[in-house]
């Protein structure tokens, strides 16, 4: 039985996630903007996951998305952003300086578009599933 409000939390909330990427992006934190994108595209992986009744732990969206059998295109998104969960955020993650230094307006841009084509992906895909279920 599909969980349609459980659903709607996560969705919901990996929308705002990615509006306040976008909102970083525009102020010029671009390792908030890419990180704040991963977390975007996990959110909307694992609403879809709550929604179908099979919630996941854990953090690698192309891992989740690959019990999902999606198209590695979007894998491949996915793991262009699983790359940015730790090092956008720790300054131990790098020899020097912190992760502000580290990141590029045009690698902020590709991360947003990189969660937004994830979510579309989620979206169609929970369309499909509640058509088949009505």
């Amino acid at each position: 039985m599909l969980d349609k409000e459980e659903y709607e939390r996560w969705i919901v909330s990996a929308k705002q996630t990615l509006e306040s990427a976008r909102a970083d992006l525009n102020s010029g934190f671009y390792n908030w903007a890419c990180f704040k994108s991963q977390q975007a595209a996990e959110l909307a992986v694992k609403a879809y996951l709550y929604g179908i009744g099979q919630p996941k732990a854990g953090n690698s969206i192309s891992y989740l998305l690959s019990l999902l059998k999606a198209p590695q295109e979007i894998i491949d998104k996915a793991k262009y952003l699983d790359k940015l969960y730790i090092p956008t955020r720790y300054p131990d993650a790098w020899s020097s300086g912190s992760p502000s230094f580290y990141y590029t307006k045009n690698e902020a841009e590709e991360a947003i578009k990189y969660a937004e084509d994830i979510i579309k992906f989620i979206e169609e895909e929970w369309k499909k599933i509640l058509s088949k279920g009505e």
